[in-house]
């Protein structure tokens, strides 16, 4: 796997924009504050729960299969598990 590097970028709204790049691959995810807190209980960092999210998702489908721009908070869509799994 890939080195990932995670950048913040601006937060707007109290919400935060992370660049994450994978190899050459480049994505951007939008983190809710209220969401980062729900998962984390402010315990990590959003940079770290964002780290975490891709390591979710690139043990569970291929880095191909990762949309390109996301709010983290889809990822509980495609993963019933994810959230469970995060707070973990």
């Amino acid at each position: 796997m890939d080195n990932i590097k995670i950048k913040e970028q601006k937060a707007k709204d109290g919400d935060w924009l992370f660049v994450v790049t994978i190899g050459q691959d480049e994505y951007q995810v939008t983190l809710e504050r209220e969401h980062w807190i729900e998962l984390t209980e402010e315990k990590l960092t959003p940079g770290q729960l964002v780290l975490n999210s891709f390591m979710f998702l690139l043990d569970n489908e291929p880095q191909e299969s990762i949309l390109k721009e996301f709010n983290l908070r889809v990822i509980q869509e495609y993963f019933p598990e994810y959230e469970e799994t995060i707070k973990q």
